[in-house]
């Protein structure tokens, strides 16, 4: 079976007036459709730069990352993205906010003004979805930073990509609203199955909501520990207090690190 996500032997490296700044090295892994990936490693290793090599954003300097078994060679159209910043425009409504990517992404942007009755609907059921029903026509400044972010995670959405792509959408957030969160994204995912890369320092983060969980090492990035997570799902908050839980933890935090001294 070909893999949804094939990263093959990737080197990114970028050139400076100053030196050159070696960002990843030989880096590969592959995901099946429907996988649930995390990123973690030292700060500086590279997670983010990956994340733009994925959808297309930067071409690699050695090494192919094929998507559907399509290699990328520009901005991917099939993905969804979502940051620590939700970066909504302010003078646009809640709804007009999710509702963006469809006046850019084809083939929604030819449908949008024909259809844009039917696309408010499906962006209502999603923002309804992430306990915002009512809140369509308000502002970003109306809204708390945990609110924000739920409206970010359906703008991701709302083109209904085949790919996910976060990171760090939860960092700048107070421990119990990520931990919500974490909850909201982990049911979207169960119902819908998109295929997820989830970037984060958050070990618990990764270990609550990934199946397998990749270990970057210190710049230049290299995959040093693929870690598979098995425990059953849909996953409750219970899982933070379980021994086992605590233990994939601890064995992640230690290989980074290993990794940030070597």
């Amino acid at each position: 079976m070909t893999a949804f996500v094939d990263i093959d032997d990737v080197t990114l490296v970028y050139k400076g007036a100053t030196g050159d700044v070696h960002a990843l090295d030989r880096l590969g892994f592959s995901l099946e459709k429907g996988d649930f990936a995390a990123v973690v490693g030292p700060s500086g290793c590279g997670k983010s730069s990956l994340m733009k090599l994925v959808t297309g954003l930067l071409p690699p300097d050695f090494g192919t990352i094929k998507i559907a078994g399509e290699t990328v060679t520009g901005p991917v159209k099939m993905a969804g993205m979502a940051f620590q910043n939700p970066n909504m425009l302010p003078w646009r409504s809640v709804i007009d906010n999710v509702m963006l990517p469809l006046e850019i992404v084809q083939p929604h942007r030819s449908r949008f003004r024909a259809e844009k009755e039917r696309y408010r609907e499906q962006a209502t059921r999603l923002l309804a979805t992430v306990g915002l029903d009512g809140f369509a026509d308000r502002y970003p400044w109306e809204l708390s930073g945990g609110m924000q972010q739920r409206v970010s995670l359906c703008r991701a959405l709302i083109h209904q990509p085949a790919l996910l792509m976060l990171d760090e959408p939860f960092a700048a957030l107070d421990a119990f609203t990520r931990e919500e969160l974490w909850c909201v994204l982990r049911d979207l995912w169960e119902e819908i199955r998109f295929t997820v890369i989830l970037v984060t320092h958050d070990l618990r983060e990764a270990v609550f909501l990934a199946d397998y969980i990749h270990v970057i090492s210190a710049r230049p990035g290299r995959l040093v520990m693929t870690k598979t997570i098995d425990f059953p799902r849909p996953r409750s908050l219970d899982l933070l207090f379980d021994k086992d839980f605590a233990d994939i933890v601890h064995e992640l935090r230690a290989k980074i690190g290993e990794v940030r001294k070597s």
